[in-house]
């Protein structure tokens, strides 16, 4: 319980820094970031493949673009602004590759967050994920609607 609890603050403090600091400024023509951190280490994930797709209109997903994250477990420049229209979104997260080159043995093979974008409006949008080898949790900072 009390790990439950001190990993629901560290989260909570990361969503607020996420928020009130961002690491990277605000780039128009990049209107998506993610941050991905390793819990168990507290630092940054850096080189984490993911995957960047746009769900169509037959239920099928469409592969837009595929990153590793950086030494400071982000990735500032996944998609334009031309490319991120309206409509829903995933995001693939290798993350069994990731634990294995640590030398541990994770539960899930890849963390998925599918999300709704630009329903009102152009917006910013700010992913965290939070991994460690049998969990993962996401939180997500959106801007007010932009020009």
């Amino acid at each position: 319980m009390a790990f439950h609890s001190a990993f629901l603050v560290f989260l909570a403090g990361l969503a607020l820094c996420t928020e009130a600091a961002p690491l990277d400024p605000p780039d128009a023509k990049h209107p998506l970031s993610v941050k991905v951190v390793d819990s168990v280490r507290g630092s940054p994930a850096s080189n984490v493949a993911v995957k960047l797709y746009k769900g169509a209109a037959d239920g099928s997903w469409e592969l837009l673009n595929s990153q590793q994250t950086n030494e400071k477990g982000g990735l500032p420049e996944l998609t334009t602004k031309e490319q991120f229209v309206a409509g829903l979104y995933k995001l693939e997260l290798d993350t069994a590759s990731y634990w294995k080159s640590l030398g541990l043995n994770p539960f899930h093979q890849h963390a998925d967050v599918v999300f709704t974008a630009n329903d009102a409006g152009n917006r910013r949008y700010k992913i965290a994920v939070v991994l460690s080898p049998f969990s993962y949790s996401t939180t997500a900072v959106v801007s007010e609607p932009v020009e």
